[in-house]
């Protein structure tokens, strides 16, 4: 059986690259050590199965010196200093397979005749975010303090993913890397990203952080979207990295979401209650962070009172992330995983004849059965 010759230097950084813990690389492969000492050498398929397992693209292992990866797009950091990190085969592999996904979507649409998106790229930093966030609500049909209207922040979260599908931004959120359980995303890494284009822009938010930070994320790459500005964030405490738009993206949505006028009119109501963020949070839909990050901003409290907050915050969210339920309805998930719009627009193009199957497949990340029964589900109206 033939070898193929790997460097050993390669094999080290991909290795090192995945973050796989080595026990368990070495129980499915049991030679990686000789591999990477050079005393033998893996076989195509053996290589084919460390790529896949180690998230490194095949061709990787045929370079002769590891190879510098780097994001596609802007990688903005929340840092007290120090140097960022290199991203992590998960977040570039799911960055590569959402630009796949758009570069389609973005070609189907004009095969269809699509226009332009007017609000791609039509705000600029020197107008308010009074102004901006006016403009995505209308564009959205959404009233000042629409989130409040809702019953409940779930709700609320919905209504805005339904509001920017229905004008043509495609939504992806996803934990984890495709329907792989094996490979979660990072939080801490990032909580989203954006991929701005004219006809199919993309905002993709991890499912892994909350679903009460998710709602801050959505709004923060809707600014992103009016900006005309792609990027992946990570938005500790809520604050964004020192760049001019970041700084813009987050005062927009915290706007869109706590408009400063109604948190001033109801803020004296709310310090007379026991737990005023808490409270604050049920009135505007949102998580107790972005209020308490709004009422830091808008100098409503000091620094100290924030950080004391936020000390018993990431307390209760460690704790409620150990409660958390994994997995669900695997058909309702693909609604975030693929995203309704993006599937309706795949299975109308097999329909028609102009996408072949295997490449649906490939670009939803559901074969056979599964493909056909969410595509069902889709049509019927499920699921929800």
């Amino acid at each position: 059986m033939s070898r193929v010759a790997v460097s050993r230097d390669v094999l080290r950084w991909a290795v090192d690259r995945s973050g796989l813990p080595a026990g368990v690389l070495r129980r499915r492969f049991p030679k990686i050590q000789q591999w990477e000492s050079g005393e033998s050498q893996p076989t195509l398929h053996q290589l084919e199965s460390l790529a896949k397992a180690t998230l490194t693209p095949l061709g990787f292992f045929f370079l002769p010196a590891p190879p510098e990866e780097r994001l596609p797009i802007p990688h903005f950091r929340t840092l007290d200093g120090g140097t960022p990190s290199r991203p992590s085969p998960e977040l570039l592999h799911t960055v590569q397979t959402m630009q796949q996904r758009q570069a389609w979507m973005r070609e189907f649409l004009i095969d269809q005749g699509q226009d332009r998106l007017p609000f791609v790229g039509s705000a600029r930093r020197n107008e308010s975010p009074q102004v901006v966030a006016d403009r995505i609500r209308r564009t959205l049909r959404f009233e000042t303090g629409w989130a409040a209207q809702r019953p409940t922040w779930t709700d609320a979260l919905q209504a805005l993913r339904d509001a920017m599908e229905a004008v043509g931004i495609l939504v992806v959120v996803n934990g984890i890397v495709g329907n792989n359980t094996h490979r979660k995303l990072d939080p801490q890494e990032f909580r989203g990203f954006v991929l701005v284009d004219d006809f199919a822009p993309l905002v993709f938010v991890n499912g892994a952080d909350s679903k009460a930070a998710q709602m801050f994320t959505l709004a923060h790459e809707l600014a992103h979207v009016w900006f005309g500005s792609s990027a992946a964030f990570d938005l500790r405490e809520l604050r964004p990295a020192d760049d001019p738009t970041e700084q813009a993206c987050n005062l927009v949505a915290a706007e869109c979401l706590v408009p400063e006028r109604e948190l001033r009119e109801v803020w004296a109501s709310a310090r007379r209650e026991n737990e005023p963020f808490q409270w604050l949070a049920r009135h505007f839909k949102v998580s107790v962070l972005v209020i308490a990050r709004r009422a830091l901003d808008l100098a409503l409290i000091q620094r100290a009172e924030f950080l004391q907050f936020y000390e018993v915050y990431q307390e209760d969210e460690r704790r409620n992330a150990a409660r958390r339920p994994e997995g669900g309805d695997f058909y309702a998930t693909q609604n975030g995983r693929v995203g309704r719009q993006f599937a309706r627009a795949v299975a109308q193009a097999v329909k028609e004849g102009q996408l072949l199957y295997s490449e649906a497949y490939r670009l939803t990340g559901l074969y056979g059965r599964a493909f056909d029964r969410y595509i069902g589900l889709l049509g019927s109206g499920e699921p929800r």
